[in-house]
């Protein structure tokens, strides 16, 4: 009896089993009989934010204060950020712009389009907030990287390159006292 009982169950079990494909579900961007819009996939609700994208500081997260681009990074310039910076400039922005940013990067030796130098006059004097901005949206032949590097990140990159646009232009009143004695001691 218990047999036959066991038996009953496990081919009901089997018998009654619906697989996941093919259950009825709706496929993404597919259309729709059900929604008045016609359309399976829901638009996002007003306000959603993806998790860990909530950027409640605009000026951070944009460059830009109401309508004007930021000056400065807004972010503190430490040793760390400037590594962080040149870490991530090397990785995304070299293969253009290569190691000093004057444009001349593996890509552009390859036959690509040649980016400016950063070293010009405009892009020395450009706003922060802009050169952000550009960072992840791209510009002109230029993609945008906001997928792939962080807002901390590009700020770091920003940091970075204001450091190398410095670099370019120094003289020696730009270099600490103590570290002055260093270098004019090896003329």
């Amino acid at each position: 009896m218990r047999r036959a009982l066991a038996l009953v169950l496990l081919v009901a079990a089997v018998g009654c089993r619906q697989d996941m494909h093919d259950q009825p579900k709706y496929k993404p961007l597919r259309e729709s009989t059900f929604f008045p819009d016609g359309r399976a996939s829901r638009p996002l609700v007003p306000g959603t934010v993806a998790r860990g994208h909530l950027h409640d500081d605009t000026a951070t997260a944009t460059g830009k204060r109401g309508e004007a681009w930021l000056a400065d990074p807004p972010t503190p310039i430490t040793q760390a950020l400037l590594a962080r910076g040149r870490e991530r400039y090397d990785i995304y922005c070299s293969p253009c712009h290569d190691r000093v940013g004057t444009g001349q990067g593996m890509i552009v030796r390859r036959g690509f389009k040649r980016p400016p130098s950063f070293h010009i006059d405009r892009l020395r004097a450009i706003q922060a907030g802009y050169l952000f901005d550009v960072v992840g949206n791209g510009f002109g032949a230029m993609p945008g990287y906001a997928p792939q590097i962080p807002v901390e990140d590009r700020w770091a990159i920003v940091a970075y390159l204001r450091a190398l646009q410095r670099s370019q232009w120094a003289t020696l009143g730009d270099v600490p006292a103590g570290e002055r004695a260093a270098l004019e001691g090896g003329r």
